[in-house]
């Protein structure tokens, strides 16, 4: 894709979130997305149709223990992560709040063993809390606005098993003002924020650092987190 039709999507992308804030619904604008791609991945920002690449590198770096292990993925998009976990022998949940996300993971992966569903991060089923011991969140909360951000790292970490493993994809910002420009779906996550995981029984047991190629001064993290 061209820089200026990137560019043009960006800032669709934008302009849904704002109108979605402005009818008290922070997250219909992520149904629109994939209803108006009409099945093209390149009309949907973040997917990759392969494994997040962050996410990859920590499977090779960091082989989890699968067998009898459970999995989710929030927010999951094309389904292309929720795959991966899948084949490495995770038992894989997989949710996004788009009926059309899913359908699109199901027509792309009609034999997978992942359990797709459409879900709301704010209105999950109890019986999924403290039920899986690896749980993956990419960008999630860093397209909510900030208000909503605390109840989303709460709904994250209740999802979290005894010894689980959470790993977030986040950009990161550092400072705890608000930030300037764009409405939140580019603001990345601050300290303050992130250290909310702790607040809430899960441990820090190792940050990655990427910074993107094309925009130099933009920080990405990978955060693993174990719940003791």
């Amino acid at each position: 894709m061209s820089e200026n039709n990137l560019e043009n999507l960006r800032k669709k992308i934008v302009d849904l979130a704002s109108e979605s804030l402005k009818n008290n619904d922070a997250t219909g604008w992520f149904e629109t997305v994939y209803t108006d791609a009409k099945g093209d991945s390149s009309q949907v920002p973040w997917a990759k149709s392969t494994t997040h690449p962050y996410l990859q590198d920590w499977l090779e770096k960091y082989p989890p223990q699968t067998e009898g292990k459970t999995a989710i993925v929030i927010g999951c998009g094309l389904g292309d992560d929720a795959e991966v976990l899948a084949k490495l022998g995770f038992k894989v949940t997989a949710f996004d709040i788009s009926p059309t996300a899913i359908s699109w993971c199901q027509q792309r992966f009609p034999d997978s063993e992942v359990n797709y569903f459409v879900g709301d991060l704010f209105n999950l089923d109890s019986s999924l809390q403290h039920s899986f011991d690896f749980v993956f969140e990419c960008r999630t909360i860093q397209a909510l606005p900030l208000k909503m951000r605390s109840d989303s790292i709460e709904a994250i970490s209740s999802l979290v098993a005894k010894k689980g493993t959470l790993i977030v994809i986040t950009r990161y910002r550092d400072s705890e003002t608000e930030p300037d420009g764009p409405p939140w779906p580019l603001w990345p996550l601050s300290e303050g924020e992130l250290s909310q995981f702790k607040q809430l029984g899960l441990e820090e047991v190792r940050r990655d650092i990427f910074i993107e190629e094309d925009k130099p001064g933009m920080v990405q993290l990978r955060l693993q987190y174990q719940r003791l």
